[in-house]
C-alpha cells in the first residue's frame, strides 16, 4: 500500500474535523470471539442492509488523543479508562464487549501506521483516536446482533471549539433533552449525540458556542454541555453535575483529582441552575475540549446571563495547563496516567 508522503497540513489552523490517515484496524466477532485485527486502507466499510448498528442504534465509540510531547516521544492519557468506557457502552446496549487488551493493541497499532499525521509539539493539534464499536450482524426483529465489528480510525485535529483556551458563551435549553432519566446517557453511544444536535445547531447559529441540557424530569439541574461536561468554581473548590445522564467524562475525573492535588476541594452533586450566580468560573471539559472556559451562559426562557469574564479564570488556566503539561510529558504524571507509545 503506497501512500503520499506529502501532507501539506497547516499544523496550527487544523479545525476539529475529519481528515485522510493512512490505515484503519478491525477486527469481528464471530461465533463468540474476537478475530484477529486487519489493517485497512479503505476508508469504507460494507455492512449487511440489515445491520443492528443501522436498525437499532447497536453502536458506542470512544475518543482519546495521542500528543507529541516537548521530548519527541508520543503519550496516550488513560486510554484504560476509555476501554473499560467502552465496556460498559456495550453491556448498556447489549453487544459484545472488546477486551482491554484487545482495544490496547489495537489503538496503539492505529497511532504508530499513521504517525506521521501526529502533529508536532506546540500546534495545539493533536491525534485524535476513534475506537468504534456496532452491530454488523442482520436482524430485523429487535433484538441484539450475533456480529459486530470493532474498528480504530485516527485523525489529525485542532481544538474542539474553534476558541481553543479561551471564554466561550454557552446557551441554556430547556426544549430538548439529550437523555431520558433511565436511558443511555451515561454510556457513551450515538443516539445520545443525535437527540442533541437540533439543540446544538441552533446555538451555534445563535453565535454560541454549544448548549447546556438540564436534568430531563425537573428542568431544574444543570446536565450535560452535549459534547462535554460543566464545572464550576467557587471558594476553593471545584463542582461538577452528578446525575445518570451524564456521560462520565474521563478529562473530568482527571481534573478533579488535580484539582485535590493543586489543595482544592471537590464536589460531585446536583447543581441547580440558580447556583450559576455563585461561580467564580465556569467550563467544559472533555476529550475534545481539555478545558474551555465559559465567559457566559444565557438562559435560552428566561433570558437571564450569567457572566464569568472573557478571560481564563486563575484556576481553570492552572487545571487546563496541567492537565496538557501531563499529555504532554513537560509535567509530572504522578499518578501514571500516560503511557509512551514506543517506536514512534
Amino acid at each position: 500500500m503506497t501512500k503520499d508522503k506529502n501532507l501539506n497540513i497547516d499544523w496550527g489552523t487544523l479545525p476539529f474535523g475529519y481528515h485522510p490517515t493512512d490505515y484503519n484496524i478491525r477486527s469481528l466477532y464471530k461465533d463468540g470471539k474476537w478475530g484477529k485485527p486487519e489493517v485497512s486502507d479503505s476508508e469504507y466499510i460494507p455492512v449487511h442492509i440489515a445491520a443492528t448498528g443501522l436498525h437499532y442504534g447497536q453502536e458506542a465509540f470512544e475518543g482519546l488523543k495521542a500528543y507529541r510531547g516537548a521530548d519527541g516521544k508520543v503519550r496516550l492519557f488513560r486510554w484504560q479508562e476509555n476501554a473499560k468506557r467502552m465496556q460498559r457502552s456495550a453491556d448498556g446496549i447489549m453487544m459484545a464487549e472488546v477486551p482491554e487488551e484487545l482495544f490496547g493493541a489495537m489503538i496503539k497499532t492505529a497511532v504508530k501506521l499513521n504517525s506521521r499525521f501526529i502533529p508536532p509539539y506546540g500546534t495545539g493539534a493533536t491525534l485524535y483516536v476513534r475506537p468504534l464499536l456496532f452491530g454488523i450482524g442482520p436482524q430485523i426483529g429487535v433484538k441484539p446482533a450475533r456480529e459486530y465489528m470493532f474498528l480504530v480510525l485516527v485523525t489529525p485535529v485542532g481544538p474542539y471549539f474553534k476558541e481553543g483556551f479561551h471564554p466561550v458563551s454557552v446557551e441554556i435549553v430547556r426544549d430538548y433533552d439529550r437523555a431520558a432519566p433511565l436511558g443511555t446517557g451515561y454510556i457513551k453511544v450515538g443516539g445520545n449525540y443525535a437527540a442533541g444536535m437540533r439543540a446544538s445547531e441552533r446555538a451555534h447559529q445563535g453565535g454560541f458556542a454549544s448548549v447546556l441540557f438540564l436534568d430531563a424530569i425537573e428542568k431544574k439541574y444543570i446536565d450535560e454541555a452535549g459534547p462535554a461536561n460543566f464545572f464550576g468554581v467557587k471558594n476553593n473548590t471545584y463542582i461538577t453535575p452528578k446525575s445518570h445522564t451524564i456521560l462520565p467524562s474521563i478529562t473530568n475525573m482527571s481534573i478533579e483529582q488535580i484539582a485535590k492535588d493543586m489543595g482544592l476541594s471537590t464536589e460531585r452533586r446536583q447543581v441547580p441552575v440558580e447556583e450559576l450566580d455563585t461561580f467564580e468560573e465556569a467550563g467544559a471539559c472533555g476529550t475534545a475540549a481539555i478545558i474551555s472556559p465559559i465567559k457566559k451562559i444565557v438562559d435560552r426562557d428566561t433570558g437571564k446571563v450569567y457572566k464569568y469574564g472573557d478571560e481564563p479564570g486563575p484556576v481553570s488556566t492552572k487545571l487546563y495547563h496541567q492537565l496538557r503539561g501531563i499529555q504532554e510529558g513537560t509535567e509530572e504524571d504522578k499518578h501514571g496516567w500516560t503511557e509512551v507509545i514506543e517506536g514512534v
